[in-house]
C-alpha cells in the first residue's frame, strides 16, 4: 500500500526534490532522463534500453490504467528507478491485472512521486542528462551526494551484455522460408514478433555470438538489435557486425543497431545533450519525402557531418526537431538501420513498413 514515506531525489549538479516513496522503499541510482508520453508506461519500464537509468515519465498521472501481464517488452523492468508526479496505486482498467505499485515492487524499483515534473524535465533539457540518486531510506542530502559520486557515467559503459539473452531462442514457424538472425543487444518483444507477423522464423542469440554460430542457423538476413549503454564501448559488437556486412546479406538495424552499423563503417557515436526519449517525434524519410511520427529512446547519435562526408553511406531519415541523423544505409551492401523504433510499442505505427521493407529486401537476395 502506498504511504506517506518521504522520498528525496538528488542530481548530480546539486539540484534536490523531495517527494513521496512509492514502490520499493530503497536507494537507487542512474543516468536520469524523462519520456514525454502519455501512454505506454509499463512497456517503457521493461524496455531493455532503459537500463541504468532512472526515468522521469512526465505525465501528470502514470499507474492510472494499471498494468498488465502481457504488455512487457521484456521478462522483467529494466528501470532502475522511476519519478513523476503522481503514481497512481487505484486503477481504472476492469482487463488490468493489477496496480503499478504492486508490480513496481515486485521488481523492486525505488520509485519517487509528488516531484514538479515539469520543472525537473525543464531542468534536465537545459542542463542536459546527468547521474541522480533517489532514496526512501536515506534522508541526508549529503549522505546521497557522495554515494551518487561513485556512480559511473553512462559514456564509456558497455550494458548490452548485461541485459541479452544468455542463450538463444527461437520464434515463428521453423519452416519459413526466411530465417532472421537476431543479435540481442537488449532487444523489445515486440521488434521480434513484428518479424513473425511478416512469416519469419528468427532466432535471437546472445550479445557476444560469434558469426559463425549465427551462420550454423543459416539465416537469409541479420538483424541488430536496440540496447542500453554506449556503442563506442562495444568494440566485440562492431567486429561482429563488420564479419556480417561482408556476408552481404541483408541487415537492419535499430537504435543501438543504428549506431554500430555506423561504427562498422567508420562514423563516430557521440554523447546526446539529452537524448530522445518520446511516442511523438517527427521524422522526415528523405528517399519518399514522407514525414513519420516516431518512438524514441536513445541517449547517443551518429556524428551527423562524418555521416555525410562518408562515400558508401546515405542518410535515409532526419528529426525534424533537431536536424540529427534518424537513419542511413549503405551504398555498397543490402544494409539500412534507423535510431528510431518502428515497432512502436508504446507508440505511433507509422513507421511499420520499415519491418516491410526488410522482409522485401530478403526475399529480393534469396
Amino acid at each position: 500500500m502506498s504511504t506517506n514515506r518521504a522520498a528525496i531525489l538528488v542530481l548530480a549538479d546539486g539540484t534536490v526534490h523531495h517527494g513521496k516513496a512509492f514502490g520499493t522503499i530503497g536507494t537507487t541510482s542512474g543516468e536520469i532522463c524523462f519520456n514525454t508520453g502519455m501512454t505506454g508506461y509499463q512497456e517503457v519500464f521493461t524496455d531493455p534500453s532503459y537500463y541504468g537509468q532512472i526515468v522521469i515519465m512526465n505525465n501528470v498521472h502514470i499507474g492510472n490504467y494499471g498494468v498488465k501481464n502481457s504488455e512487457v517488452e521484456s521478462d522483467t523492468v529494466k528501470i532502475r528507478g522511476l519519478v513523476a508526479r503522481n503514481l497512481e496505486e487505484r486503477y481504472s482498467r476492469k482487463m488490468a491485472d493489477g496496480s503499478l505499485e504492486v508490480y513496481l515492487q515486485a521488481n523492486k524499483i525505488v520509485c519517487i512521486e509528488g516531484v514538479d515534473t515539469r520543472a525537473l524535465v525543464t531542468h534536465v533539457r537545459q542542463k542536459g542528462a546527468m547521474n541522480c540518486i533517489i532514496s526512501s531510506e536515506i534522508l541526508d542530502v549529503e549522505e546521497l551526494k557522495k554515494q551518487l559520486a561513485k556512480v559511473p557515467d553512462m559514456s564509456g559503459l558497455e550494458l548490452a551484455s548485461v541485459v541479452s539473452t544468455e542463450k538463444p531462442y527461437t520464434a515463428g514457424d521453423e519452416k519459413a522460408s526466411i530465417r532472421i538472425a537476431v543479435l540481442d543487444y537488449g532487444t523489445k518483444k515486440n521488434i521480434v514478433q513484428c518479424m513473425v507477423d511478416r512469416g519469419a522464423f528468427v532466432k535471437v542469440f546472445p550479445a557476444k555470438t560469434t558469426l559463425d554460430e549465427m551462420k550454423q542457423f543459416n539465416p537469409n538476413g541479420y538483424f541488430i538489435s536496440n540496447g542500453p549503454g554506449d556503442p563506442a564501448a562495444m568494440d566485440y559488437a562492431v567486429n561482429t557486425l563488420k564479419e556480417v556486412l561482408n556476408e552481404n546479406k541483408p541487415t537492419f538495424g535499430i537504435c543501438l543497431g543504428h549506431q554500430l552499423l555506423a561504427l562498422a563503417n567508420g562514423i563516430p557515436t557521440f554523447k546526446m545533450h539529452h537524448g530522445h526519449r518520446g511516442l511523438n517525434h517527427p521524422v522526415k524519410n528523405i528517399i519518399t519525402g514522407q514525414c513519420e511520427i516516431t518512438t524514441q529512446n536513445h541517449g547517443f547519435g551518429v556524428d551527423p557531418e562524418a555521416v555525410r562526408k562518408s562515400s558508401h553511406v546515405e542518410v535515409t531519415h532526419v528529426n525534424l526537431n533537431d536536424e540529427s541523423i534518424e537513419g542511413i544505409r549503405l551504398k555498397d551492401r543490402p544494409a539500412f538501420s534507423v535510431q528510431y523504433h518502428p515497432e512502436s510499442t508504446p507508440g505511433p505505427h507509422d513507421s511499420r513498413y520499415l519491418f516491410d521493407d526488410f522482409i522485401k529486401l530478403i526475399q529480393e537476395h534469396l
